[in-house]
């Protein structure tokens, strides 16, 4: 990066993508690469490309999925974890900052994780007694209306409490949610999307970074 901002945290909300940002790599990709058809790239791709929304893709990913729901929990548990994810998540409390977790995907691993540490996480659910994919956190009312977790929704609402609002994220589902952030920071196929359409961010590789960046 790097990078030293100078913000009131005890007046900033952060949002902190899961998949491939708390992670080192997609859970939900390694989990369908392992529990699914071949079928699930398709939607992945007509994602990537904007014909579908996240809501669509992962309702049709989903119905792909093979597998109890112990044995998914174990393919998800396989994927690590930054290791600068726990110590931010402490100095961001321990400076006033809020911090939740906005995640896109099928929801139980990254509520498995960060309850670990307390953080709370808006995210989709799997209701295991019915094996059905819920959407507790979707935006109707969003101009959009196709995403599984509306990710501007909670930056919303803390631009009308008056606070500053932190992007942290790696990929397509964060996209909505740059163009509203005060501060992005951004990797991987994100910051290369900022970079082509001139949203303002910083680069980051690990969340080591970030936590420098953001805790004087």
């Amino acid at each position: 990066m790097p990078v030293r901002l100078a913000l009131d945290l005890p007046t900033t909300s952060v949002f902190l993508d899961y998949d491939g940002t708390i992670t080192l790599r997609d859970v939900g990709m390694h989990l369908l690469a392992r529990h699914a058809s071949a079928g699930w790239v398709r939607f992945h791709d007509d994602y990537d490309a904007g014909a579908i929304g996240s809501r669509e893709c992962l309702v049709g990913q989903w119905e792909l999925v093979v597998g109890e729901e112990a044995a998914l929990r174990a393919t998800a548990a396989e994927v690590p974890v930054d290791p600068g994810f726990a110590p931010l998540a402490a100095a961001l409390r321990g400076a006033g900052a809020e911090l939740t977790v906005v995640s896109d995907g099928f929801g139980f691993y990254a509520e498995a994780v960060c309850g670990s540490v307390d953080v709370p996480v808006l995210t989709n659910r799997i209701d295991w007694a019915t094996g059905s994919l819920e959407f507790p956190y979707e935006d109707r009312c969003c101009a959009c209306a196709t995403c599984g977790v509306c990710k501007q929704a909670p930056i919303k609402d803390a631009h009308r409490a008056g606070r500053t609002t932190v992007l942290v994220g790696d990929g397509t589902s964060d996209r909505k949610a740059a163009l509203l952030a005060d501060v992005v920071f951004a990797k991987a196929t994100l910051a290369d999307w900022c970079d082509w359409y001139d949203v303002p961010h910083h680069r980051f590789t690990t969340l080591a970074e970030v936590h420098a960046a953001l805790i004087p």
